[in-house]
């Protein structure tokens, strides 16, 4: 039996993982153009708070959703997709404020920020076919 990764075969893992934080470093910026509430320094500063983003990602993000699974008695679980959206949120606005490269003006811009990035991104992933 064939075990599928996220890796493509035909990709290092370096160059997936160099690619995703294109694509991801794409979509904030291009977020940032679109949403008048959300604000980058310039271009360049896509690739600091993507990188910044994915780190705190994944080291955070597994803990908030483990702390909003238990604080809400399973039903983040079961909603797992918005559970996931609200935590992008808050890690988003945790970026902008350990970065002067972002600024997000309230929550409400952070909720849009990230499904404005969740879709961007993937539909990037998916034109690159399948990055990460």
């Amino acid at each position: 039996m064939r075990v599928a990764s996220s890796v493509s075969p035909h990709r290092s893992p370096l160059v997936s993982l160099l690619l995703s934080w294109l694509i991801l470093s794409i979509a904030v910026w291009i977020t940032a153009v679109i949403l008048p509430g959300v604000h980058l320094k310039g271009f360049g500063s896509a690739f600091v708070v993507s990188a910044l983003f994915g780190i705190l990602n994944f080291l955070l993000g597994w803990i908030f959703f483990t702390v909003f699974t238990i604080a809400t008695l399973g039903i983040a679980l079961l909603l797992a997709f918005i559970t996931r959206w609200i935590i992008n949120a808050i890690i988003l606005k945790i970026v902008a404020a350990v970065t002067d490269q972002l600024e997000i003006d309230h929550f409400g811009w952070a909720l849009g920020a990230a499904l404005m990035m969740s879709a961007l991104g993937t539909a990037g992933q998916w034109l690159v076919g399948g990055a990460g």
